[in-house]
């Protein structure tokens, strides 16, 4: 599977779909209708080379998410404040009201998920000696917190439906990305998981971050919880290049490796309505050119697969000799074999060309055909109003055409290519 680099968030009674500086929200409004707010956020990784660079630029993806996703989850819940709120907010007091809220997140977040696990395991270091043996006590306590929270939260009925739309979301990148048009049957039949989920990547963190808290041999506990701080952003870093590895590539290693994290999205992603696919396509449209997309793709999978085939050409031009030793073929052999598919690939190339030509000439012919049906329509009508006693024409469109029948008495050959 190649990523497509969108990637996106559920929100309330919607979807945002972000494409490097844009992205879209796509909201299902109490009417019905479906609203679509686009915009940019430019990254400051636009500005620097240093943070673009490894681990330092998953930070900043990191802490961009969280404000981005604030700022979206904002705009789709003002959709459903109730009446005679504040429905209207000065852009400046929101970004500061935003920034201090992930800020806040992201405190709580340390707090109640590296931070209690530690005090927690600390409390058995009395009946436990070994700081290997504390260490992955407090990362399992760590997960099990995190898991535990997950579930507390999608018993709660606005997390079910958001979770619906993170359902949605998932499904729809999986259709774009596995080369299927973008209809809801497509996206209904995709899967509900995928690798580069923020699920996933909290997942990540949860382990890694064990495997940071190994190798720290601190006495001092002060000095302990304030390395376990300081190491945030570095174990971040550190998933986002593993969750971003493991979404380009289909390394049976890597795929097991994300296992986990998929197994944790069926807690966090539930199966959406058509209702709800139709939102997350309106966001992907707004900000990504699928089809185009396909095109590239399929022009990538041909040249892959013409160099599998001349692979496959080389190894043939190898032959064993009496003793089973393998013998190269002549560069003349080899040059004639080459000159000979070439010749055939050029072959192909016209007969495209001229099933093409073809195609067109028909589709002009029906062109002129129906624009001269459509001037003397015209001119009859006009005749008529003017009370011009005009002869009345009927005209026949299965007569006008069949002087067009030469063209479909034989259906084109089939392109060569698609038999093989």
């Amino acid at each position: 599977m190649k990523s497509s680099g969108i990637g996106g968030q559920a929100v309330l009674e919607g979807v945002m779909m972000k494409n490097k500086s844009c992205y879209a929200v796509a909201v299902r409004k109490p009417d019905g209708e479906i609203s679509v707010e686009k915009g940019n956020c430019k990254s400051i990784g636009e500005k620097s080379v240093f943070f673009r660079l490894p681990i330092i630029r998953g930070v900043v993806a990191f802490v961009e998410s969280l404000i981005l996703g604030m700022q979206t989850l904002t705009y789709s819940s003002g959709f459903y404040e109730e009446e005679g709120g504040e429905t209207e907010k000065n852009e400046k007091i929101e970004t500061i009201e935003n920034i201090l809220i992930v800020l806040l997140s992201i405190i709580l977040a340390v707090g109640f998920f590296m931070l209690l696990p530690f005090f927690l395991s600390e409390l058995l270091r009395s009946k436990i000696h070994s700081q290997t043996t504390l260490a992955v006590v407090e990362g399992i306590l760590r997960i099990v917190l995190f898991v535990g929270y997950v579930i507390a939260i999608s018993c709660m009925k606005d997390i079910k439906r958001v979770f619906m739309y993170h359902g949605a979301e998932h499904k729809t990148i999986n259709c774009v990305e596995n080369g299927l048009d973008l209809t809801v049957e497509n996206v209904r039949q995709q899967s509900k998981q995928h690798r580069r989920c923020g699920t996933s990547f909290l997942l990540i963190v949860m382990f890694i971050s064990i495997i940071f808290f190994i190798f720290i041999h601190i006495d001092n506990i002060c000095l302990r919880m304030l390395f376990r701080i300081l190491l945030v952003p570095v174990i971040a870093g550190i998933s986002f290049e593993f969750i971003r590895w493991a979404g380009n590539t289909d390394n049976k290693v890597v795929i097991l490796l994300s296992k986990p994290g998929m197994l944790l999205q069926c807690l966090t992603t539930r199966e959406p309505d058509d209702k709800m696919i139709e939102v997350a396509i309106a966001s992907v449209e707004a900000v990504f050119d699928w089809k185009e997309y396909q095109r590239r793709s399929l022009i990538q999978a041909k040249r892959q697969e013409e160099k599998k085939k001349k692979k496959v050409l080389a190894d043939r031009s190898e032959k064993t000799d009496s003793s089973g030793r393998k013998v190269k073929k002549s560069r003349a052999q080899l040059k004639k074999e080459l000159a000979e598919r070439e010749q055939e690939y050029r072959n192909r190339a016209k007969e495209r060309a001229r099933m093409l030509k073809e195609q067109e000439e028909r589709e002009a012919a029906l062109e002129r055909k129906y624009k001269d049906i459509e001037k003397r329509n015209a001119a009859r009508l006009a005749a008529a109003k003017e009370n011009n006693p005009a002869p009345k024409i009927e005209i026949d469109i299965d007569d006008e055409l069949e002087g067009l029948d030469h063209y479909f008495d034989s259906e084109p050959e089939e392109d060569s290519d698609n038999n093989e």
